[in-house]
């Protein structure tokens, strides 16, 4: 009777009646998180161990899915895994099926600190070696994916700021493992830097998780962006992600808009500080006219005073005054008031009864005439 109650299976039977309770028993899909161990491809199909240092289970991602991932682990780096359970009933082999693979954050802090400590040893990263930002760009190259919500707001902050630059928009993968077609634009673009004459470019990418910015950690893609023509400015994600590329860069932003806003100038702005240089050259003209007129006016009255008429006029009024002044202090003014002048014969003016003696011939001047006297006596005053 017990031997009887007890369920008789084949392997075979077995194996499948297992396979069925893990497929009604567990979830359809799950994340499983840990530490991948020798992974390797073979016959397309990646094949590894992922482990939590407790215990170990076999991952396998078939080849028509990971052509479509965008990250390959390597030896010892975090992963999260979105999976399934695969059970061979032919083996009774378990094992997880991989839709997706990511990396975990500390697997992309240890790949950024190790490119970064890499590029800062070959002098690739060094803020004293960065390019200057032009101040007017003509022609700016945007590097994103396309269609996408970080191209649209470049665009439209670039039409409002200054609508005058020309953009020129150049699609890229921006997730995953796209490092090649990234830095194979980058090198394209700076072959034909001389026709293109780009004042700058704009690395963007919009918002994600920092795992989904992996990418712009790449050692080559940070080289391409370190050996570009001319200025690079990244926006890429959010304000606290920081990535080699930021690094790198000529300039970081904080998101795809301010790297367009850190680029093009103000139209607003532009517009009141040219109306500001309008009205100070306005000033300085009319400053300046009114400088050059009161000289013209110097220069007029300067000419007016040296022509002939003029100095003529001048030299007579000069002597008018002059002879003003010496009928003024003319000694003959003093006859008109009852005063007269003694004079020698010789024509000598007396001016002390020492210059006289007895006989002596002189000719007093009074104011209507002359009078000859012969001197009679001399007589000193007494103190």
């Amino acid at each position: 009777m017990i031997a009887n109650a007890i369920p008789s299976y084949s392997v075979k039977e077995l194996n499948s009646a297992v396979g069925s309770l893990l497929e009604r028993g567990f979830a359809p899909r799950f994340l499983v998180q840990g530490i991948a161990s020798r992974p390797q491809v073979k016959k397309g199909h990646l094949w590894m161990n992922l482990t939590d240092g407790e215990a170990t289970i076999t991952v396998v991602c078939w080849a028509s899915r990971l052509n479509q991932l965008g990250y390959v682990p390597a030896d010892g780096d975090g992963i999260t895994v979105v999976g399934k359970l695969n059970f061979w009933a032919a083996r009774a082999s378990l094992a997880v099926q991989a839709i997706d693979i990511r990396p975990s954050l500390s697997t992309v802090e240890r790949r950024f600190e190790a490119v970064k400590a890499l590029l800062t040893t070959e002098g690739l990263i060094d803020p004293a070696a960065r390019k200057r930002l032009p101040l007017i760009p003509k022609r700016i190259a945007l590097l994103t994916s396309v269609p996408s919500s970080a191209l649209a707001d470049m665009l439209k902050t670039a039409s409002e700021r200054w609508p005058l630059a020309e953009l020129l928009v150049v699609p890229i993968p921006v997730q995953g493992a796209v490092s090649p077609q990234i830095c194979a634009v980058l090198e394209q673009l700076n072959q034909a830097y001389p026709y293109l004459k780009l004042d700058a470019l704009v690395l963007a990418r919009g918002g994600g998780s920092r795992e989904d910015l992996m990418v712009f950690d790449d050692e080559q893609v940070c080289r391409a962006i370190a050996a570009f023509c001319c200025p690079v400015v990244t926006g890429l994600g959010h304000e606290d992600d920081l990535t080699v590329a930021d690094l790198v860069a000529d300039h970081r932003a904080a998101t795809p808009t301010a790297a367009i806003v850190t680029l093009c100038p103000s139209r607003v702005s532009a517009l009141q500080t040219i109306q500001q240089q309008r009205l100070q050259l306005m000033q300085q003209h009319q400053w300046r006219f009114k400088r050059e007129k009161e000289r013209l006016q110097q220069r007029h009255q300067m000419l007016q005073s040296v022509q002939p008429l003029t100095v003529l006029q001048r030299s007579r009024q000069q002597l008018r005054q002059r002879q003003q002044l010496l009928k003024a202090l003319s000694p003959d003014r003093w006859l008109t008031r009852g005063f007269a002048k003694v004079m020698q014969r010789d024509g000598t003016m007396l001016e002390s009864v020492n210059q006289a003696n007895p006989n002596d011939d002189l000719v007093i001047h009074v104011r209507d005439g002359q009078i000859g006297v012969t001197v009679q006596s001399v007589q000193t005053n007494l103190d």
